[in-house]
């Protein structure tokens, strides 16, 4: 598929941008609420669609050295929930900082401003 120009990142900036920038300040009550609430979700699909992929990728290695083998992220996750369930794995210091870093990566979409971001 032939790549849009300006890319996607860079029209969500341009919208954060107006509705930061130029629509908010001349609005109060419930549109400047609801108005802070578009720009918050346009950022969060901004940083989804810088990070997602490279964080994906990092959680299939995490998940391909906890259970041994790779393969489809989904069907990792599901395995690595059930091995935990039945004590199969057990909650050592590799899992916890898979769960570390599995959080880390949410929240760095999600709300930067909790990781310091």
């Amino acid at each position: 598929m032939p790549s849009s120009m300006p890319d996607a990142a860079t029209l969500l900036k341009a919208a954060i941008q107006y509705l930061e920038g130029e629509l908010l300040p001349e609005l109060s009550g419930y549109h400047r609420f609801k108005v802070r609430v578009m720009a918050n979700v346009l950022a969060t699909i901004k940083r989804e669609f810088e990070l997602a992929a490279k964080h994906q990728e990092l959680e299939g290695r995490r998940l391909t050295e906890l259970l041994g083998h790779g393969g489809e992220l989904t069907a990792l996750n599901r395995e690595l929930t059930e091995k935990i369930r039945n004590g199969a794995i057990p909650p050592d210091a590799r899992l916890r900082e898979h769960t570390r870093e599995s959080l880390r990566e949410a929240l760095a979409i999600n709300n930067p401003k909790w990781i310091g971001g």
